[in-house]
């Protein structure tokens, strides 16, 4: 099992395989106010950044799933160049479906919510492993405004207009399912540029 090629071709120097840079994912880690010991699960885990820097710089312990047999190598080789190596583990796998044994203070899936559906059943898949009290972490693209055809929406890499809401509408839809959003961290206009750029 692997992900398209395509990927592991265009996201082989990628870190951080969503428009985040170091600084963000650091930022959701202070927001997120982790404690040492937190267990964290990341569906669609990449190369391991926010699980191995979160495990350095919090002392979380965790588990990342990813399909691609290159970015869980990845992410391996930086758990170990980080000394981290004996607080997480990253199993190359299929993470459609994947419920943890263990169960997570933090459940996570950023831009993959593709493996359960979109967000509301990737939502339903995490909160399977997540502890009571624990909190959901999800990353999503959103229109900034919507476009005005389908095929301007093509044109910009969706499938189609319905693909996303707009950021109203995604915060919204949490409610609906009886979340509260307790805190957000968005992907800016420079980080899209290094994401995109870097491929």
């Amino acid at each position: 099992m692997d992900i398209p090629r395509i990927f592991n071709i265009t996201e082989s120097a990628h870190r951080i395989h969503d428009p985040f840079t170091p600084e963000k994912l650091a930022t959701l880690g202070a927001a997120l106010r982790l404690e040492s010991g937190t267990r964290v699960l990341d569906l669609g885990s990449g190369s391991g950044e926010m699980l191995c820097t979160w495990a350095r710089d919090y002392g979380v312990t965790g588990t990342g799933i990813d399909m691609s047999q290159l970015f869980t190598e990845q992410a391996r080789l930086r758990a170990e160049e980080l000394g981290v190596a004996d607080q997480v583990e990253f199993i190359h796998g299929d993470a459609t479906g994947y419920i943890s044994d263990d169960k997570a203070g933090v459940a996570a899936c950023l831009g993959a919510t593709w493996i359960a559906g979109g967000v509301i059943g990737t939502i339903e898949l995490l909160a399977r492993s997540l502890r009571t009290g624990g909190i959901i972490l999800i990353g999503e693209p959103y229109w900034r405004q919507l476009p005005p055809t389908e095929d301007v929406a093509r044109g910009c890499l969706a499938g189609s207009i319905s693909d996303f809401l707009t950021l109203p509408e995604l915060l919204a839809s949490f409610g609906h399912l009886g979340y509260d959003v307790v805190e957000m961290v968005l992907a800016d206009q420079d980080s899209w540029d290094r994401y995109e750029a870097a491929k």
